[in-house]
């Protein structure tokens, strides 16, 4: 009769003690600046929702989930939420589509290409707020560059301003002005990423330029879709700067962000009620993420 035996314990060698020290020193580090400016405040967050809180005020009032069922039965709440829904999904699907497009035009091997993807890329690290007041002149009835071409054309300008429904349209267009170039270049690096010897044996099928894209190089591009995806969602739920610097009010842009900003720091500085959107800006974030993960991921081919 045999027995079971156990596996052998390993044992703490000093070389291995000092590559764990060498870890710890590395990680520890990063892991108490996450919990102390990520996790701790998200937590925090998620406790001032629960209460009915003035900011500044030194009292609060403990009242559940309160905030939460005034917020979804307010008839803000649903204009909110769609003014977020459209603003991502053209946000994001004009980026991507149009960043892809511009990556093809770059994947030449011709003179001043690497000055033209540097133009491209350039207004994505700029400030979103400089962005969006240059943007806002240009933007102008009155005496905007836009207003003057149209004008010169005999078309009247939209009142990108002071019209809600226009509103929306322009901060999406800048937004995608702004963020095309963070499509473009990750694009690019797949695009280059591409075997050529795949495409030179579609080619060598009687394949065309229009087919070798949708059968051999577009399927390719799916990790890298995917990634841009899930990067241009977030992003662009978050988006802030912009969105106050073209809409000061929200009048035509409120997104759940910025109705967060708008509750919290103006007017009545309902604290309490800003954390509880916040915190649904949260859940959604999370979600969409664990969507994609697990649905989109399942189409990507990887190479």
């Amino acid at each position: 009769m045999t027995h079971a035996t156990s596996p052998p314990r390993r044992r703490v060698t000093p070389r291995r003690l000092r590559e764990w020290l060498v870890f710890l020193a590395f990680v520890a580090p990063n892991v108490a600046l996450i919990v102390a400016f990520t996790y701790r405040p998200l937590i925090v967050n998620v406790y001032y929702s629960t209460l009915n809180w003035t900011l500044g005020s030194p009292t609060a009032i403990k009242v559940g989930l309160q905030n939460y069922r005034d917020f979804f039965a307010s008839g803000e709440a649903k204009t909110v939420l769609i003014t977020t829904v459209v603003f991502t999904v053209c946000s994001v699907g004009l980026s991507m589509a149009l960043g892809l497009l511009v990556a093809i035009a770059l994947n030449k091997r011709l003179p001043g290409a690497m000055f033209a993807r540097a133009t491209v890329f350039a207004p994505y690290v700029l400030s979103g707020y400089g962005v969006g007041l240059t943007w806002l002149y240009i933007f102008d009835p009155n005496i905007g560059a836009l207003s003057a071409i149209l004008r010169s054309i005999g078309i009247t300008s939209p009142e990108w301003i002071n019209d809600p429904h226009w509103t929306l349209t322009m901060v999406i267009i800048v937004y995608v002005w702004k963020n095309l170039g963070y499509a473009a270049i990750i694009y690019l690096a797949g695009l280059q990423a591409v075997p050529t010897d795949l495409l030179e044996a579609a080619s060598l099928d009687g394949a065309g330029p229009v087919r070798r894209f949708f059968s051999v190089t577009f399927p390719l591009l799916s990790p890298t879709t995917f990634f841009l995806m899930v990067t241009t969602m977030l992003s662009s739920l978050q988006a802030f700067d912009l969105l106050i610097a073209l809409d000061r009010q929200g009048r035509g842009a409120k997104t759940l962000i910025f109705d967060a900003y708008l509750t919290g720091f103006k007017g009545a500085s309902q604290a309490g009620a800003s954390a509880a959107i916040s915190t649904i800006l949260f859940v959604i974030l999370v979600l969409l993420t664990l969507l994609q993960l697990v649905f989109l991921e399942r189409r990507v081919h990887y190479r």
